[in-house]
């Protein structure tokens, strides 16, 4: 290429927001040129879903995103949905399948989701430069000068999609971040979600022996709840619903679960007081939870009285009442390392939510996960990457 090569629009990543909007933005007739760090586009996607990438989600509303301005997605969410992804991925005959609570998955393997992108994008003659380092980027007039490791872009636009902080090993950086600050843009605060928790020091050896075990539970923190599996690590929690709560979560917060959700537990304990009067309540209720667990639970009330028949029904129900209202105090969690998303981002009030372009530099765009939108954990992170990516693409 010459010292500088001109092109409409350059969008920095390319991951799912970034080939989204290049071929958006192709389809239009736009020249468009994609850059990215990584050896191969779509890394996230890749590994997604246990290789199989969870692509949306068919119930996806606003709802499901947190931000600090909650009505910001409503536009792009609206303007290209999930039904019309779903239409892409049926119109490429890939199959799919629905898991729960209306999760998408590819029967097969997600890298026919990144090849249906990327042959869209040569459908549309979009430039990919992989294993690029972006060294400055700067404004010039009439739009942008982007100066990389393979040579220098001048473009109209410039679309920042260059995801979050989570999963650094797939590269990711804060080089979006970055950026937004460069051309006058605030950043909110950023920290990793839906992410498992580790245990706090006095928790470790006792309940880590129970690695392993799973169990539905509803989980709350902070005026959020999810009814969904827990799981138990050698280090902490895990499991859906332990990802879902920990995107609400601030350090020092404790956990609220229902051990047993839609159960009438106490009923139970009184029938087996009533047929088994010697059992100690612990293992009566391992036949409703876990035994392992049930075993734990009676370990942590240690010289309580146990015995069925040494219960009042006061007593039951405060019992029931506890595992029904189980509060547990996470040391922290295991941050970005093994977050699926970074909470927070640009923050939303200087971009337009139908186009969003920056309020502040004309030209310049931001989707995807650099932006203070994150969806709740079942596919939505990936509608709004589509979402985001597509408004972008309509308009850079």
């Amino acid at each position: 290429m010459s010292a500088t090569t001109k092109t409409d629009v350059v969008v920095l990543g390319a991951g799912a927001a970034g080939m989204m909007c290049a071929i958006e933005a192709g389809r239009r007739g736009r020249s468009v040129v994609v850059i990215d760090h990584a050896q191969a586009p779509g890394e996230k996607i890749r590994i997604s879903g246990g290789g199989r990438c969870n692509f949306t989600n068919l119930h996806c509303t606003p709802a499901n995103f947190i931000s600090n301005n909650p009505h910001f997605a409503i536009s792009a969410l609206k303007s290209f949905t999930q039904h019309d992804f779903i239409d892409r991925v049926k119109a490429r005959n890939i199959a799919f399948h629905e898991k729960t609570l209306g999760q998408l998955f590819c029967d097969g393997s997600a890298r026919e989701i990144i090849a249906m992108l990327t042959d869209d994008m040569r459908e549309v003659s979009a430039q990919l430069e992989l294993t690029t380092a972006i060294l400055e980027i700067s404004r010039v007039d009439g739009g942008f000068q982007t100066r990389t490791s393979a040579g220098t872009w001048q473009s109209q636009s410039l679309v920042v999609a260059t995801g979050g902080k989570s999963i650094p090993k797939m590269g990711a950086t804060a080089l979006g971040y970055d950026l937004a600050k460069q051309f006058g843009h605030a950043v909110t605060e950023t920290r990793a979600g839906l992410v498992p928790f580790t245990w706090a020091s006095n928790m470790h050896d006792s309940w880590g022996s129970l690695s392993g075990l799973s169990l539905d539970v509803h989980a709350s923190c902070n005026g959020a709840a999810f009814g969904e599996a827990m799981l138990f690590t050698h280090r902490g929690l895990s499991g859906p619903a332990m990802l879902q709560v920990s995107s609400y979560w601030r350090e020092g917060d404790s956990v609220a679960i229902d051990l047993t959700p839609g159960t009438d537990l106490a009923a139970h304990v009184k029938a087996e007081r009533a047929s088994r009067p010697k059992a100690s309540i612990w293992t009566a209720l391992g036949e409703v939870l876990p035994k392992r667990l049930a075993q734990q639970l009676g370990n942590e009330a240690g010289e309580t009285a146990s015995r069925l028949a040494d219960l009042s029904n006061v007593a039951i129900e405060e019992i029931v009442a506890g595992l029904r209202n189980f509060r547990i105090m996470p040391g922290g969690t295991e941050g970005y390392r093994t977050a699926e998303v970074t909470l927070g981002g640009v923050d939303t009030a200087r971009i337009n939510q139908k186009t969003m372009e920056s309020s502040l530099v004309p030209g310049l765009h931001f989707i995807g996960e650099v932006v203070d939108v994150t969806g709740h954990l079942g596919g939505h992170n990936f509608q709004w990457a589509w979402s985001s990516g597509a408004a972008a693409g309509r308009s850079a």
